[in-house]
C-alpha cells in the first residue's frame, strides 16, 4: 500500500520530498501496473492515493497525448517517468517554449506557479505524479490569435487536454 511508503507530515511536502515519493512508488509496479489498460487508445490515469498532505496518480500515455498548458494552482508537484519518454514544455515570455525530454528513470519537479504542458514522445509512456497539497483546482491556458493568454479554472478531476479558445 501507498501508506507504507510515506508517513503523514501534516504539512505540504517540499518538491524534493515529492520527487522521492514518486520514485518510491514507481519502483513498486504492484501498486499501479494492474491499472494500465494496454489496449486503450487514449491517455488514461488512475488515482493511487489521496490524504491531507499529498495526491498520487499513475498516468498511462499514448503517442501525441498532450495535457495542454496548465498550472497546479496551489500545489507543487513531481513526475517520475517509468516507461517511455515524456516531454515537458515550459511556457516562456517573449521566446519559444523550453522543451525537456525525460526518459524512463527520469523525474522533474515544479512549483505551483509553473505553467507547462506534458506530451508523450514515444509509442507509450507510464508516469507517476504527486501533488502537495492535494490538487483541488488547476488552471488551463490557451493563447488567443491576438497573443492574449487566457486562464480557465478547472477541477482536479477534469482531464487535462489542449483547450480550444472561442473567438473572444
Amino acid at each position: 500500500m501507498i501508506e507504507e511508503l510515506r508517513a503523514p507530515t501534516g504539512r505540504p511536502l517540499e518538491r524534493e520530498e515529492l520527487r522521492a515519493l514518486v520514485t518510491r512508488v514507481a519502483a513498486r509496479p504492484e501498486l499501479w501496473s494492474h491499472l494500465w489498460d494496454r489496449s486503450a487508445a487514449e491517455r488514461t490515469y488512475a488515482a493511487l492515493h489521496r490524504d491531507d498532505d499529498v495526491d498520487l496518480w499513475a498516468l498511462f500515455w499514448r503517442p501525441a497525448h498532450d495535457t495542454g498548458w496548465h498550472d497546479h494552482d496551489t500545489s507543487s508537484g513531481a513526475v517520475h517517468v517509468v516507461e517511455g519518454v515524456l516531454e515537458e514544455h515550459a511556457l516562456l515570455i517573449a521566446q519559444p517554449e523550453r522543451r525537456t525530454s525525460y526518459t524512463a528513470g527520469g523525474s522533474f519537479t515544479f512549483g505551483p506557479s509553473h505553467i507547462h504542458r506534458v506530451t508523450c514522445a514515444s509509442p507509450h509512456a507510464v508516469s507517476i505524479h504527486a501533488y502537495s497539497p492535494p490538487l483541488w483546482r488547476l488552471g488551463q491556458y490557451t493563447v488567443a490569435q491576438d497573443g492574449v493568454l487566457h486562464r480557465m479554472s478547472v477541477s482536479y478531476a477534469d482531464e487535462l487536454r489542449p483547450l480550444e479558445l472561442d473567438a473572444a
